[in-house]
């Protein structure tokens, strides 16, 4: 499953070839192939985050800043703060940026191997209705099934529908950038003070000079 996901990882950060990245990942987990000093790798450890930093929430991180995160079954551990953790993840992301979710599948009769591990598996819309609230298009999320079957070596990934028994889910979505609301064409503006002032000099025509001493 973890092969799977190491692929599925490259493949996002392939698409952002300029931008620094960030991987949480799962225990076990190998961080995934880039460009040297291009990126971060953090793990949860000691109820927060470790590996090139230490910290906890909210993360140390300029915002606007990442051209992807990737999140490697970090919010599978019951620890109650995927909000937070999405929350983050909007913030730190540069316009355009793409936010890559791993998580394990529920339907999947994988999860016999992870049951009762301490942590918990939730379904696509789970996952879609928790992007929404930290700001993501839920429209804009793309889903994809990794991971064996039931076999460890059947690990590939797919979107039909015998895959949606594979081990894990992937989620992919980016963040869209508003347009700003363009500012009113200055000729507009020049028509109206024209316009203004015509009428001022039509008036004090109208009503002629003023007395004489």
């Amino acid at each position: 499953m973890l092969r799977a996901e190491a692929r599925a990882m490259e493949r996002v950060l392939a698409g952002i070839p300029a931008l620094p990245w960030l991987c949480i990942g799962a225990e076990g987990a190998d961080c995934p192939y880039s460009e040297a000093g291009r990126g971060l790798y953090l793990r949860r450890g000691g109820g927060g985050f470790e590996g090139a930093l230490r910290c906890g929430l909210p993360w140390p991180l300029a915002s606007e800043t990442f051209g992807a995160v990737l999140l490697q079954h970090v919010l599978d551990d019951s620890l109650g703060d995927t909000a937070a953790v999405l929350d983050e993840c909007m913030r730190i992301l540069a316009p355009g940026g793409v936010l890559w979710l791993a998580a394990l599948n529920p339907w999947s009769s994988y999860r016999t191997r992870w049951w009762r591990a301490g942590l918990s598996a939730h379904g696509p819309g789970y996952w879609q209705t928790a992007l929404a609230r930290a700001g993501f298009a839920a429209d804009a999320v793309s889903l994809q099934w990794l991971g064996p079957r039931w076999h460890p070596e059947d690990a590939e990934a797919g979107v039909g529908a015998a895959d949606r028994l594979r081990a894990a889910i992937a989620l992919t979505v980016s963040k869209r950038v508003h347009a700003a609301i363009p500012p009113a064409a200055l000729r507009k503006l020049r028509l109206r003070t024209g316009l203004g002032s015509a009428r001022t000099h039509a008036g004090a025509l109208r009503q002629g000079p003023g007395p004489k001493p």
